[in-house]
């Protein structure tokens, strides 16, 4: 191989290296599955705060409603927007697949 072609195909192998989007490895080692029912966002300029819970109240006759907070996940605003872009979609495949899920707006 002449050193032209070893320098062509090194300079082609640095353009797809720049170009190609690096291979994710997701480590699941410290990974906890937590079940919720009920889900709470709020936020400042710099961080959005989604809170995860399970409703506890087995009677709607009390007058109150028992929400045990489990789980708080801090987000930047970048971080958020991806996750509702992604929950968007999800949602959208999956009233496609099963129907339109109704929910009260509160």
């Amino acid at each position: 191989m002449s050193q032209k072609t070893k320098a062509d195909e090194k300079s082609v192998e640095e353009a797809k290296a720049r170009t190609e989007a690096p291979k994710i490895n997701w480590d699941q080692s410290k990974m906890k599955t937590t079940y919720a029912n009920v889900c709470n966002v709020s936020s400042t300029r710099e961080e959005v705060s989604v809170m995860f819970g399970t409703n506890q109240t087995m009677n709607l006759g009390q007058g109150q409603i028992a929400i045990e907070l489990t789980d708080r996940i801090i987000l930047n605003p970048y971080a958020a927007k991806r996750l509702a872009h992604i929950l968007n979609g999800v949602m959208q495949q999956y009233e496609a697949t099963f129907g339109e899920l109704p929910i009260e707006a509160r």
